[in-house]
């Protein structure tokens, strides 16, 4: 599994602008009133620090950002109905927890802070599925896949997600062809479908 590498000195680049000398600073505080992200390389070395709107507004830094998907015993995969406040494919059905990797913190601390802050999920296993870099138009992100296998009771955060519900396999291969998902998670799905079911 990637590891994030910050530097030793805590000093990184501010992208677009220096507005934040150092990475200590950016912690407490937001540049420009924005939550700030860390830019990569493939090989999780740290290189500067941008801020979300920045990362959305087609610069094409590459930041991390981590998926949780969780699957019952009964082959349903859990999945989430985005916010329609989302500045992403609002009103989409996607992955069961996803978000973005704040600056200063490892890929384990983003995790189970999303999965708290959207589903209300505190305590569970995570099992490393894999990463990948995924590119659109407007941004690049290096995304990293975990699994959790169980039933468990969920609380979706209403300013997040607008629904939580499980989906069979048979559903969500219909939703494919319907174009209900995020294109994120309909390209995803294909690509970890047989490793979730290997859980069971």
């Amino acid at each position: 599994m990637i590891e994030l590498v910050y530097p030793v000195d805590s000093k990184v680049p501010v992208l677009p602008n220096a507005t934040v000398a150092t990475a200590g600073t950016s912690r407490k505080k937001k540049a420009s009133c924005d939550e700030m992200f860390p830019v990569i390389q493939e090989d999780g070395l740290v290189v500067a620090m941008a801020g979300r709107a920045y990362c959305h507004s087609g610069s094409h830094l590459l930041h991390p950002v981590v998926h949780l998907h969780i699957i019952d015993r009964k082959e349903r995969l859990l999945l989430q109905k985005r916010s329609q406040k989302k500045d992403l494919q609002p009103g989409k059905w996607d992955t069961s927890v996803g978000g973005h990797v704040r600056y200063g913190e490892s890929v384990m601390e983003a995790l189970f802070r999303e999965a708290r802050e959207e589903v209300g999920l505190t305590e569970f296993n995570p099992i490393y599925l894999g990463s990948y870099r995924y590119d659109t138009e407007k941004d690049s992100e290096y995304v990293i896949m975990f699994a959790a296998v169980g039933s468990f009771d969920l609380h979706p955060d209403r300013d997040e997600v607008d629904e939580c519900r499980p989906w069979t396999l048979r559903e969500i291969e219909k939703g494919i062809r319907e174009d209900v998902f995020t294109s994120n998670f309909a390209s995803e799905y294909r690509q970890i479908k047989s490793q979730l079911l290997s859980l069971l």
